[in-house]
This record gives structure tokens, C-alpha cells and sequence, in this order.
């Protein structure tokens, strides 16, 4: 349990060591989301933090996507023959 205590014109708590270590919090950036009935507390997240790890797990499951030839191999055209 922790309670609200003042530091200047704010308000902080004081997050007890065995709840960092087992949320992995230790010197982290903390984002802050206020949601029904409290406050979430998560590890902010860098950019594209994750993505590889992810798009490696997809492409182990569900093998590498095939490409559209019909698409890749189209002609291309203009609208010079266009009414405008």
C-alpha cells in the first residue's frame, strides 16, 4: 500500500522495490493513463520498440507473404486521354 505525498506543487507515491522489480520498472520512462476507478502505470514504449521481434514472430507463423505479380507486372498508365 503507498499513499499520495507532496513534493512541491505536485502530488507523487512512492512505489514499493519488490513492485518495480516484478512490473520490470526499474529505470524505465513511466506513461501514465488514467482509466475507470485509477491510474495505470506501464513502461513507456520507444519508437518501433518491438516491431522487429514482432514481424519475425508473424513471418515464423504464417511464412513470408506472396506478391501479386498481376499487380507488380501491370502496365502503366496516364490520364492524358482524361476529360477533365
Amino acid at each position: 500500500m503507498t499513499h499520495l505525498v507532496k513534493i512541491g506543487n505536485s502530488h507523487g507515491i512512492r512505489i514499493p522495490k519488490p513492485l518495480i522489480e516484478q512490473a520490470q520498472l526499474e529505470g524505465k520512462d513511466l506513461q501514465l493513463q488514467v482509466v475507470e476507478g485509477g491510474l495505470l502505470i506501464t513502461p513507456k514504449k520507444g519508437t518501433r520498440e518491438g516491431w522487429k521481434e514482432a514481424i519475425e514472430n508473424t513471418l515464423r507463423t504464417h511464412g513470408k507473404e506472396t506478391l501479386d505479380q498481376e499487380w507488380l507486372n501491370a502496365r502503366l498508365s496516364t490520364d492524358d486521354d482524361l476529360t477533365w
